[in-house]
């Protein structure tokens, strides 16, 4: 995709830091963020990510003597040992776990009228869990807010299939007894169409954000190189991320290349945030939503009893009605893709 090209080349930021993102923001009135997320956004919400070593769920998964960790998301493999996913999807599977505060100020963006797109690796569904319209998520290797028969492709019933993955058990098709999985884009298979159908999103961003991702699967990890010269980059990640060599190829987070845009925030993605929301004056605003939509989600959705509202009851309690709110179907068509990707989730634009 040819993206626009700036004559400023330099000075788009005063410095490589997080301040300095805060004052363009302000400077600049922007008000089309693109938000880049993975599944570091979701681990303060108690889901492990997959590649941490001894805590990460491909690790917890070597009991399946898996042929590499990454076959539990391949279609060839899933076709010949769904076991192994449905381990994985009875610890992901929505309804255990609630949206943390980097969630939430995506919400917040929304809100603020400044948030163009969310472009997310998570299949959790936490993102919706907020609140954020769904026309803003770009879900793109899928989620589990839906699935489908392998074989004949029919939709699954929703309460069926959470009933099997959270006993980590196997469902089949009513219709035809083929292997049924969650709308999860595997390798091997096309990313959903409304991906692609929101690429251009990036030509009209002023400002993109890269939230808890390792930027190691494509096509995704492309895309940050999709927004003009002149806009700013902030990664906000423990690690550097997508740091490369090459002018037009990644991150200049020491601004080598003269463009002068690029910023690595160091830690986790709820202290990048909460640091960004205290500098834009928006921390009281973003507190609020968090706790109040949490909340809302424990006591709207958990239908606890009066007087059995303690802390300690919310996943036991929550696991059992939160799949009215993400067994949504979006029935997104699929399209063929030149690269093919695995997980870490309405068709109007903004």
């Amino acid at each position: 995709m040819s993206k626009p090209r700036s004559t400023k080349k330099k000075d788009i930021l005063e410095s490589p830091t997080i301040e300095s993102v805060v004052k363009y923001i302000q400077d600049k009135n922007v008000k089309n963020i693109i938000v880049m997320s993975g599944a570091g956004i979701s681990t303060a919400a108690g889901i492990p990510d997959f590649r941490s070593k001894d805590t990460g769920l491909y690790h917890n998964l070597q009991k399946f003597d898996l042929p590499y960790a990454e076959a539990v998301f391949d279609i060839e493999y899933f076709e010949e040992k769904p076991e192994p996913f449905y381990e994985l999807a009875k610890e992901l599977y929505p309804g255990k776990f609630y949206p943390t505060k980097t969630h939430y100020f995506i919400r917040l963006l929304q809100e603020k009228g400044m948030l163009l797109r969310n472009f997310t690796q998570n299949i959790d569904t936490l993102e919706r869990m907020t609140g954020l319209d769904q026309k803003y998520i770009i879900e793109a290797h899928g989620s589990f807010a839906s699935a489908s028969c392998i074989e004949c492709n029919e939709k699954a019933d929703s309460d069926m299939v959470r009933e099997h993955a959270l006993k980590g058990k196997v469902p089949h098709c009513e219709s035809c007894d083929g292997l049924i999985k969650p709308d999860i884009t595997f390798f091997g298979e096309n990313l959903p169409a409304r991906f692609f159908e929101h690429l251009e999103d990036f030509e009209n961003a002023d400002l993109l954000i890269v939230i808890g991702t390792s930027l190691q699967v494509q096509p995704f990890a492309a895309l940050i190189d999709d927004v003009a010269d002149h806009v700013p980059r902030l990664l906000i990640n423990m690690e550097k991320a997508g740091d490369h060599k090459s002018k037009s190829s990644g991150f200049d987070f020491k601004w080598k290349y003269g463009l002068n845009r690029d910023v690595f925030y160091a830690g986790t993605c709820d202290d990048g945030v909460t640091q960004l929301a205290k500098l834009l004056g928006w921390e009281k605003e973003l507190d609020d939503l968090y706790t109040k939509g949490n909340k809302k989600l424990k006591f709207t959705f958990a239908a606890i009893e009066p007087g059995e509202q303690e802390e300690d009851k919310e996943v036991d309690e929550l696991a059992d009605v939160l799949e009215k709110l993400t067994a949504k179907d979006d029935d997104d068509t699929k399209v063929p893709a030149t690269t093919t990707t695995t997980t870490t989730t309405t068709n109007t634009t903004k």
